[in-house]
C-alpha cells in the first residue's frame, strides 16, 4: 500500500501563544475564541475585566488555555509592565481601537486626541513591545486590526481613516524591517461589522442601506467573516505571507 500524504500546511496554532487586544467584546473577542479553538493559549487583554474574565471563562469551558490581563492600552507604563511579565509570544492581535465619525471642520482636539492615542500611539507601542519579544525568540506574527477606510477615504471619517492608513504603513515598514528577524507583520481590513461599537449606527435603516450599497456582495458583515483571515494569517498556512493586508470587505475596495 501506497503512504499518502499531505501537502497543505496546518492552519492550526497549537502549542503557541496569542495575545489579543480589546478582547472583551466584538471582533476582539471573537478572534481571542477563534484562536483558543485553533489550539493557541490565549491572553485575553482589555481594560474591562468582567468582559474578559467571561471571554477567559468560555475558552476555558471549551478545555482551550486563557489568561485574563486587566490593562489599558493608552496607558504606556501598563503597557511596558504587562508585557515584562510575558515569556514566549507567538502571535499578536493588535485589535484595540475605536471610531468616533466626525467631519473633518467639525473634529475636536478631544476626538483628535483620543483617536490617535487609541487607533495610533498605543497600536505602535503594543505593537513594538511583542516585536522585541518575537525578535528575541526568533519567531512570530504581528497581526493588525485595519480597515477599509486604511485603503479609501469617506465623508466624515477624516480621523479614522487617517489612523488606519497609519496602519497600513505601519504594517507595510515593520514588516519589511522585521522580515529578517523571522517576524511577519500582516493586517486585516474589515469592512462594517455589526460590533457593538457599531450598533448605533447599524440601527439606522438609511445607514445600513448606504453602506451596503458601497459593499458588492450585499451585505453588512458579521464577525465570524472575520475570524478565518484572522486564524489563517496566524498560521503555519501563512508563512511567507508579510506586510500585506487582507481585505474582508465584501468587495468595496475592489473597484
Amino acid at each position: 500500500m501506497t503512504e499518502t500524504s499531505t501537502i497543505l500546511p496546518s492552519m492550526r496554532v497549537d502549542g503557541q501563544v496569542a495575545l489579543v487586544t480589546g478582547a472583551g467584546r466584538g471582533i476582539g473577542r471573537g478572534c481571542a475564541l477563534a484562536l483558543a479553538e485553533a489550539g493557541a493559549e490565549v491572553i485575553v487583554m482589555s481594560r474591562t475585566e468582567a468582559e474578559i474574565a467571561e471571554v477567559t471563562a468560555e475558552i476555558e469551558a471549551k478545555g482551550g488555555r486563557a489568561t485574563a490581563v486587566v490593562c489599558d492600552v493608552t496607558d504606556h507604563a501598563a503597557i511596558t509592565a504587562a508585557f515584562e511579565k510575558f515569556g514566549r509570544l507567538d502571535i499578536l492581535v493588535n485589535n484595540a481601537g475605536t471610531n468616533v465619525p466626525m467631519g473633518f471642520l467639525e473634529a475636536d482636539t478631544e476626538t483628535l486626541d483620543l483617536l490617535l492615542d487609541l487607533n495610533i500611539r498605543s497600536a505602535f507601542l503594543v505593537a513594538q513591545a511583542a516585536a522585541r519579544i518575537m525578535v528575541a525568540q526568533g519567531s512570530g506574527v504581528i497581526i493588525h486590526l485595519s480597515s477599509t477606510f486604511g485603503k479609501v477615504g469617506r465623508p466624515g471619517f477624516s480621523i479614522y481613516s487617517g489612523t488606519k492608513h497609519f496602519i497600513e504603513g505601519l504594517t507595510k515598514s515593520t514588516a519589511i524591517e522585521l522580515a529578517p528577524k523571522n517576524v511577519r507583520v500582516v493586517a486585516v481590513g474589515p469592512t462594517a461589522i455589526a460590533t457593538p461599537m457599531l450598533e448605533a449606527r447599524l440601527s439606522d435603516p438609511e445607514v445600513v442601506a448606504e453602506m451596503t450599497a458601497r459593499i458588492p456582495m450585499g451585505r453588512i458583515g458579521k464577525i465570524e467573516d472575520v475570524l478565518g483571515a484572522v486564524v489563517f494569517l496566524a498560521s503555519p498556512a501563512a508563512a511567507l505571507i508579510t506586510g500585506t493586508t487582507i481585505m474582508v470587505d465584501g468587495g468595496w475596495t475592489a473597484p
